[in-house]
């Protein structure tokens, strides 16, 4: 008799939290989907500690599982950055996950600070001349800074917190577990995430691996760069092509800052500049991110040499309008600033370390610091099964990054590793859908020898040579 009065009570409860979440949820549209979706909004307190203080809405979209036949653990997909806004990114990720979504709900959830969750935007500008001027950077993050401090206290925008609020979410919408997918800084959320209710996740994927106490100080970059030059003395084409790249970088380098002709990307109009150290380096930073763009990068270089910039600039993205992946840059030196700053361990000294540790050094000088526990810092042993994929060549997260936060974790661990690619896996060769079977799994054993014979060694993208003239000279 009392085990059927426990059985009503918690069928009743279950019942009643269904109809609690239905309650949450409108039909509404969103840019870059033809049909409808669901969806919702929390208050949570901005400082967990008054309750009673102020409070932000955090935003969130549903795409409801296609099958009848559903599964009642949904993924919750975590955004990039950190800065993104995860349902900005939704209708990219929806078509990766087309396949998991026909048995799972996709939870997108602006994390604080992004997109329609109080968004810490700050304006950016088009003037060639602050294109990837480090001091101009730190002057318009101060300038930013005063005018959020204007509207809200900078320190409650840490990954812990925004995790919390993750987990409202999960509440209020009556998921028992869930799935994380996190995509670079939304790596980091989800083992935060794991760390803190351990309880409530079925599995994880892990795409370019962020670890807690992992400062992009530009070391990474660096060996990114390195490794280029290496592959291409190694390819005959690109050898003969850019015989005396490492040593042009470095003449390159040397020879800054010049003044030249820039042409802005996006709008078209010229201008004198005067282009730094810090310039070319911000440039090319961006431009690895990409072993598809990295392939015209020997031949940017050179032309750079030649005080033709136009080529770098136009690689790096620089001036090009804000996209779906876009960053708001104050929530993301909230995070950086509380999570990174001071720096742990000993830092790295190479051209890009010293370029990123000026600009964050001077930047969270003056920005507000969040509290962060220490436990924040250490990868519990997980207790469910985990995914993580890498980028050979990825110039911020490259594979042993992965291979630390696996050893942590334990033995529910499965790392998956293209040696020729960059930042971001899920999208290349058919790693979605391994992704896939691997939370569809039945059990995690099953989850963890999933079949990846579909993943194929790709080869680094050739290096672009121009094509010679009727002359048989280069244009």
């Amino acid at each position: 008799m009392m085990s059927l009065i426990k059985t009503t009570l918690m069928l009743l409860l279950l019942q009643a939290g269904a109809s609690h979440a239905a309650d949450l949820l409108q039909p509404c549209r969103v840019d870059g989907f033809e049909q409808q979706v669901q969806c919702g909004q929390l208050l949570r307190p901005l400082n967990p500690a008054e309750a009673g203080g102020k409070q932000i809405t955090i935003h969130f979209i549903i795409l409801p599982a296609q099958d009848k036949a559903k599964v009642a653990e949904p993924v919750f997909l975590l955004a990039g950055g950190p800065g993104q806004s995860a349902i900005n990114v939704a209708r990219w990720m929806q078509v990766l996950f087309e396949k998991l979504q026909r048995r799972h709900d996709l939870v997108f959830i602006d994390q604080r600070g992004t997109g329609k969750s109080f968004a810490l935007n700050c304006v950016e500008e088009n003037d060639l001349n602050a294109i990837g001027d480090a001091e101009y950077a730190v002057r318009a993050a101060r300038k930013c800074q005063a005018e959020l401090e204007k509207l809200i206290d900078l320190r409650w925008f840490t990954t812990s917190l925004a995790m919390q609020d993750l987990d409202a979410v999960r509440a209020a919408l009556a998921y028992n577990k869930i799935n994380l997918i996190g995509v670079s800084y939304g790596t980091r959320a989800a083992l935060e995430y794991e760390r803190q209710f351990p309880a409530h996740v079925q599995r994880m994927v892990l795409d370019g691996v962020v670890q807690p106490e992992q400062m992009f100080t530009g070391g990474d970059m660096q060996q990114a760069l390195t490794q280029l030059f290496s592959d291409c003395a190694r390819d005959e084409r690109c050898r003969q092509a850019y015989p005396t790249l490492p040593q042009d970088w470095k003449k390159l380098l040397a020879s800054l800052p010049r003044t030249t002709q820039l042409t802005h990307p996006r709008l078209g109009y010229s201008q004198s500049a005067k282009v730094g150290r810090e310039d070319v380096l911000g440039w090319v930073a961006q431009v690895l991110y990409s072993p598809v763009n990295s392939a015209a990068l020997p031949r940017a270089i050179m032309q750079a040499l030649q005080n033709n910039f136009n080529p770098l600039l136009a690689l790096s993205g620089a001036g090009n309008l804000p996209n779906p992946g876009s960053i708001a840059y104050g929530m993301h030196f909230s995070v950086v600033c509380a999570e990174e700053y001071p720096p742990r361990g000993q830092p790295v000294v190479d051209d890009f370390s010293v370029l990123q540790t000026s600009l964050y050094a001077n930047v969270c000088a003056h920005w507000p610091h969040g509290p962060v526990a220490p436990e924040f810092y250490h990868v519990p042993v997980s207790q469910s099964a985990v995914l993580l994929l890498s980028g050979g060549i990825d110039p911020v997260t490259p594979p042993y990054h992965a291979q630390q936060v696996a050893r942590e974790l334990g033995t529910r661990v499965r790392q998956i590793v293209l040696e020729h690619s960059g930042h971001g896996m899920l999208q290349q060769a058919c790693l979605a859908d391994v992704a896939t079977n691997f939370i569809d799994a039945n059990t995690d054993q099953q989850a963890l020898d999933v079949d990846a014979s579909c993943v194929r060694q790709i080869p680094r993208p050739s290096a672009w040579i121009a094509p010679l003239l009727p002359t048989g000279r280069q244009p």
